[in-house]
């Protein structure tokens, strides 16, 4: 079993909204950065952040493709397990996104 650091690291990556339509939006296939940035209506530095974290925690793969990279899923097959998973659970739970303050007492 990975260590619960590990875990929180993963889960870190899935707990950005910006990050959960990168995801899905790399299930269609691979893309550049300046193509994601347009499909999204982000900044190119932050959706290249969001790459760099998606990366470091394995989730995404990129490949040079002349000056540019191209980034597509690490595991296609166990992501769409995941976020079909996430999917089911949220069903269960019956709250609608953004329906809880998870901020700290300090944070409120």
């Amino acid at each position: 079993m990975e260590s619960p650091a590990a875990s929180a690291d993963l889960f870190h990556a899935f707990a950005d909204p910006s990050r959960l339509v990168i995801l899905q939006h790399l299930r269609l296939g691979e893309h550049r950065v300046v193509d994601l940035t347009g499909h999204l209506g982000l900044a190119q530095s932050t959706v290249s952040k969001h790459l760099a974290c998606l990366r470091d925690c394995g989730l995404v793969e990129s490949r040079p493709q002349g000056r540019a990279s191209v980034y597509s899923l690490a595991h296609p097959e166990r992501m769409l397990d995941v976020l079909a998973a996430a999917e089911r659970l949220l069903a269960l739970t019956g709250a609608p996104a953004g329906a809880h303050d998870h901020g700290t007492e300090d944070e409120r």
